[in-house]
């Protein structure tokens, strides 16, 4: 993959302006990149599948009790592949499961405490690096990029994939 100082046909690459949708695209694709970096790492350390680890944080960040049929549809596997992803969390003591309401049927998925603990120590060097980052820019720079990266996603929460 080219670097931001060269074009894909290896010519120095034009000046970075403000809304340049290329610049954007080439520092998107290498956060995804060093972040992925960083999941694979962390699956591989824990015996867990990548996809088992974006399922984490799919349940870490949730702002309600996730079910496995909304983890499904984030994530855009089937329902067999998300109860293997489960079970592999569950025996990994990452996740728990559980059936709290009056509807037996509904099973909620929780992160256990613990496992938060030993994701919380592996990717404190991210955090390192996203607060020295955070240290480069006023506050009301880091307004403006936190409102773009959550008009992003919610662009991109609105797109669907194809149903496996």
């Amino acid at each position: 993959m080219a670097s931001t100082e060269e074009s894909e046909t290896g010519d120095a690459a034009p000046e970075r302006t403000p809304g340049d949708l290329q610049s954007f695209a080439v520092e998107l694709r290498r956060t995804n990149g060093e972040i992925n970096r960083l999941v694979h790492g962390f699956a591989l350390a824990q015996g867990l599948h990548p996809t088992d680890v974006q399922a984490l944080s799919v349940v870490l960040d949730s702002p309600e009790p996730l079910t496995p049929g909304r983890l499904r549809e984030h994530l855009g596997l089937t329902s067999g592949a998300v109860t293997a992803c489960l079970d592999r969390l569950e025996r990994a003591g990452h996740i728990r499961r559980s059936r709290e309401s009056a509807d037996r049927r509904i099973v909620h998925v929780h992160y256990v405490e613990g496992a938060r603990a030993t994701a919380r120590n592996y990717f404190m060097p991210l955090a390192q690096a996203a607060e020295r980052a955070l240290l480069r820019f006023d506050d009301e720079e880091l307004d403006v990029a936190l409102r773009f990266l959550s008009a992003l996603n919610e662009e991109l929460g609105e797109l669907r994939v194809p149903r496996r």
